[in-house]
């Protein structure tokens, strides 16, 4: 019985051995920033500028790009008096023209582009019966459209050197579509599953993509959301939401582990606990899960208000709102340049 239980630990000490070898070794070789350059969508607040600090903290080579040239200037002077190395360029990635002149902007500041991040989104609120064909379309040429414009735009460099790293910021609602939100999880949905199928399409050519459905962030973003309706109701439910540490993670640490999955050369990352647990219920209980949401669309808000046009976050505040509840949102809009 002795003899066994050494040759156990033997066992034992020679597989944690093995392990703790193979950690060091991926960690070694895993992939660096330092001296990168990163063309980062939707760079100028948000989850965006939140990666693009900490790109500039890696000593990556960094091009931001947005469509609102006040938000662009500030989020480059922020980023510049950080030590950062950034190239700020107006764009609007949902115009493939407008895409190609800002990758030729970007190689002939730095050269080559190691690793494309497509951040850029927008998100509307809203029940369907007030959502628009406009609005699904817009929600396609910003999730999907503009991703893909921007991929075509560097492949064939990154196919050339046999290198290259491609993250597409997803979300949960590509994953599982939720009620107000459909030309948002539609467009999500057909983001996912070109990131999936292109990462199998160009790993021949060494190219490693990572697919990014995260839970709700703590960035601000609310409050330059949309919303159709009854937009001080829709407001108020979705930024409660987004403000809960409970339900809602912190956008800083999503934005570390979104680099941490890039440099590691992970398929796909599924940001906070609540979203890995949502993701996997509705995998195994589709049916369950459709028949939850529709009970929670039931308390939801009706049609009516403002109907089928729409207004800012910002616009739609109330005398309940901003409070205390909302805290955490409304201090992440101030540091990320929501506002």
């Amino acid at each position: 019985m002795g003899v066994l239980n050494n040759n156990a630990l033997i066992l034992i000490a020679i597989g944690l051995g093995i392990f703790t070898l193979l950690a060091v070794v991926r960690w070694w070789f895993q992939y660096n920033f330092r001296d990168k350059t990163v063309l980062l969508t939707g760079g100028s607040r948000g989850l965006g500028l939140i990666m693009a600090r900490e790109l500039v903290r890696q000593g990556a080579r960094l091009a931001i790009c947005g469509r609102n040239e006040n938000s662009l200037e500030r989020a480059h002077k922020e980023l510049v008096e950080r030590g950062g190395d950034v190239l700020a360029v107006r764009c609007d990635v949902t115009d493939k023209g407008q895409v190609d002149e800002m990758v030729t902007k970007v190689r002939s500041h730095f050269g080559q582009i190691d690793v494309l991040i497509n951040n850029a989104g927008i998100i509307t609120v809203g029940p369907m019966e007030v959502m628009t064909l406009e609005d699904y379309e817009t929600a396609m040429k910003m999730h999907f459209w503009a991703p893909l414009y921007t991929t075509l735009a560097v492949l064939p460099e990154m196919r050339s050197r046999q290198e290259g790293r491609i993250v597409n910021i997803s979300s949960i609602g590509g994953k599982v579509s939720a009620p107000h939100l459909l030309p948002y999880s539609a467009s999500k949905f057909a983001l996912t599953g070109f990131s999936e199928g292109l990462r199998a399409e160009v790993a021949k050519d060494k190219i490693v993509v990572t697919t990014v459905c995260p839970g709700l962030m703590r960035t601000g973003s609310p409050y330059n959301a949309n919303f159709k309706g009854q937009h001080r109701a829709e407001f108020t439910w979705f930024i409660l939401s987004d403000s809960l540490p409970i339900i809602s993670m912190s956008a800083e640490r999503a934005a570390r582990q979104i680099l941490a999955a890039c440099k590691r050369g992970d398929s796909e990352i599924v940001l906070s606990l609540t979203a890995q647990l949502a993701i996997k219920f509705h995998d195994l209980f589709p049916g369950i899960t459709a028949s939850l949401l529709g009970f929670v669309n039931k308390f939801l808000p009706e049609p009516g208000g403002i109907g089928t046009n729409q207004a800012k976050g910002k616009d739609s505040t109330s005398d309940l709102l901003p409070s205390v509840l909302t805290a955490l949102s409304d201090k992440a809009a101030q540091r990320n340049n929501q506002f």
